[in-house]
């Protein structure tokens, strides 16, 4: 299993679940540490399904049965630090905003760091090295990340363009070939026009890649390869800038990646187009 830590691994299965599932998910996640100490019909009776439903629960997650979940859960219980950021609430005083924002982020981070398989970054860097051009696709504050993937990458020589209109995505993406590569930026991997363009860009033979939450999303069907980000998304929490965070760093990696693998000529563009700017410094 990719995710070596059982709740982030939940939450990132959490959409894809059936709603019975979906019970015994919300029951694990809200007291872990007392999972732990049940027995199968304890849980079911707490969420409120069949016994032979936690069993269906723990299989679709990946897991061979209950004991197996309950030896995972005991490991990442005892090893996960105590909570210290809530949501954010009307009332809460402009330091506990701070503190609770901040805070959020910094999880994501860190989450995302456990998430995040290193080989798989290895595997697009060689793909972005290698392609004639990359297209970046993202809607909202996706398209944020997709733009600021572009400015990245187009300064250490790469062809690329990030695209905002979901109607020049899709027509674009049709002309792609099995030269270039195209990465969609989705959070909850359900946005369809996101969908629909990397979809169209696998059709037409490109490499596809998805930065998302959710291994079991719709836009992972047409991803020849995963980088998984883990944030949570609540309202009045900041999970919004959160996964933003996320899917920023994770362009980040993907970009120092890529330019240390082409250092000289990465170096090189950099250099020309630090001086191209650089008289209109004031």
């Amino acid at each position: 299993m990719g995710v070596n830590d059982c709740l982030l691994h939940l939450r990132s299965m959490y959409p894809s679940l059936r709603p019975a599932e979906q019970r015994v998910a919300t029951e694990i996640l809200k007291r872990p540490e007392e999972t732990v100490h049940l027995s199968i019909t304890e849980l079911a009776k707490r969420a409120q399904v069949s016994d032979a439903t936690v069993v269906k629960f723990c299989k679709r997650i990946g897991y061979k049965g209950f004991q197996e979940l309950k030896i995972r859960l005991a490991q990442n219980v005892a090893t996960k630090q105590e909570t210290i950021y809530g949501a954010v609430e009307p009332g809460d005083s402009m330091a506990e905003i701070r503190d609770k924002v901040f805070t959020t982020n910094i999880q994501a981070l860190h989450d995302t760091i456990r998430t995040l398989n290193a080989e798989d970054l290895q595997t697009a860097v060689q793909k972005f090295s290698a392609a004639r051009q990359i297209h970046f696709y993202g809607l909202g504050a996706s398209g944020l990340v997709a733009q600021d993937a572009q400015q990245k990458f187009m300064r250490i020589g790469l062809n690329c363009l990030a695209m905002a209109d979901s109607h020049v995505q899709t027509t674009m993406a049709a002309l792609l070939s099995d030269v270039d590569v195209a990465v969609a930026v989705s959070y909850s991997g359900e946005t369809w026009e996101i969908v629909e363009s990397l979809r169209t860009a696998k059709e037409a033979g490109a490499y596809t890649i998805a930065i998302t939450n959710f291994p079991q999303s719709k836009v992972s069907r047409f991803a020849d390869l995963l980088l998984l980000t883990s944030s949570e998304e609540t309202i009045f929490r900041s999970g919004a800038l959160a996964s933003r965070l996320a899917a920023l760093s994770t362009v980040d990696a993907l970009f120092i990646g890529t330019a240390l693998a082409q250092y000289d000529y990465s170096t090189a563009c950099i250099d020309k187009t630090r001086q191209a700017v650089a008289d209109r410094k004031h």
